[in-house]
């Protein structure tokens, strides 16, 4: 019974957690006609969000497509197939499924943790009060420029990562399985269809969403002194990660399956 209890809690908080994050969300887009006025601190956010993420992204990115090349190249050339579905399978792979997931979970655990800390502890520090006491919306001074900086960085960092990620598979593929670039390329061009890359940039969108109304909700939300931090930043990783996975798979199936197959059929 305790063990229900504590999930039964546990998937409470989760919901709890996304509404609030709703709600904060159609906030912060209310406040998206202050952006001018918030240029400066939309740029330090992207580089926050995007350009200190990108050895993480990239050291993830490759192997992940090293991994796939190796896993499927190695599985395929007992049948003679290696040459034509290698390419094929990694470049859909990281494009449609790898690309954005994984560099949704990077960013989720290497931006998202710091952003909740950051907002967590101006809660608790009484700062976000004393930005109310001033008449500054604490949703327009501290969530948007997170949001829409998160929502630029994240789908150029997920085609960042298609791209390394798919010259990792291409590097594999060429001195292991034996397929050369030329080969890997070749098939490449011809299979990764435009929606692949498409539906990618889509979850990207969701994502960055998803990480940054985490993390900014369970921020606006902490109490307790710097225990409360630790908890916030710690539920900021763990739902935005259960998010994602749960997102992932409602896109396919609600998204990439009635729309995305249609248009580009």
């Amino acid at each position: 019974m305790g063990i229900l209890e504590d999930t039964g809690r546990f998937l409470y908080g989760l919901v709890e957690s996304a509404g609030r994050g709703t709600i904060l969300f159609l906030q912060a887009l209310a406040q998206c006609r202050y952006f001018p006025r918030n240029l400066d601190k939309f740029l330090g956010q992207v580089f926050v969000c995007g350009v200190s993420a990108i050895p993480v992204v990239a050291i993830t990115a490759t192997f992940t497509g090293m991994v796939i090349a190796a896993q499927t190249g190695t599985e395929l050339k007992k049948y003679g197939l290696a040459d034509l579905t290698i390419g094929p399978i990694v470049g859909a792979s990281m494009c449609r499924e790898m690309g954005p997931v994984l560099t949704a979970i990077c960013v989720a655990g290497f931006v998202g943790g710091g952003m909740a800390s950051v907002i967590a502890t101006m809660r608790v520090n009484e700062e976000i009060d004393a930005l109310e006491v001033m008449s500054i919306n604490p949703v327009r001074f501290l969530v948007m420029p997170r949001l829409t900086a998160m929502m630029i960085a994240l789908p150029l960092l997920t085609v960042f990562a298609d791209f390394v990620g798919i010259l990792g598979g291409a590097l594999v593929a060429q001195f292991q399985v034996g397929v050369t670039y030329f080969v890997f390329f070749d098939y490449l061009k011809w299979a990764l269809a435009l929606r692949d890359i498409a539906f990618g940039l889509v979850k990207a969108w969701t994502f960055a969403v998803i990480i940054t109304m985490v993390a900014c909700e369970q921020g606006m939300s902490a109490s307790g002194g710097a225990e409360g931090v630790g908890r916030a930043t710690m539920r900021s990783v763990v739902y935005s990660f259960l998010l994602i996975l749960v997102a992932n798979y409602l896109l396919f199936s609600l998204v990439y399956r009635t729309i995305f197959t249609k248009v580009w059929s």
